[in-house]
């Protein structure tokens, strides 16, 4: 796996919306939280998708997104870009609440 040689790392967020923030609100941050990909050279992709679960186990998580950087040192380079900073301060205060999940490729090979 190319992604794994390169030492890159994933990150997963989940999101729990504010219930009282209006929908139109919310599209206009995705928008511009996917457009970070455009601007931080460390990100290298962003995938996003809402909760289609019939399991009722999402604990009211309504958002999941997934990043991609090229390195641990990427996502430190993330954090302080003055884009993302910009996004968090418009962002945050629709978030009532969120996982973050930073891991690196590990292969797995079943001994059998």
């Amino acid at each position: 796996m190319e992604e794994e040689a390169k030492g890159f790392v994933r990150r997963v967020l989940l999101f729990k919306v504010k219930p009282e923030t209006p929908p139109d609100q919310i599209e206009e941050a995705i928008k511009r939280y996917s457009n970070l990909v455009n601007l931080v050279e460390s990100l290298k992709s962003w995938h996003m998708g809402t909760d289609v679960s019939i399991e009722n186990l999402q604990e009211g998580f309504t958002h999941v997104f997934e990043l991609t950087y090229e390195s641990a040192e990427g996502v430190a380079e993330y954090m302080a870009h003055p884009a993302h900073l910009e996004f968090h301060e418009l962002f945050w205060p629709l978030v009532e609440k969120v996982v973050v999940i930073d891991y690196k490729l590990t292969p797995f090979r079943n001994p059998n």
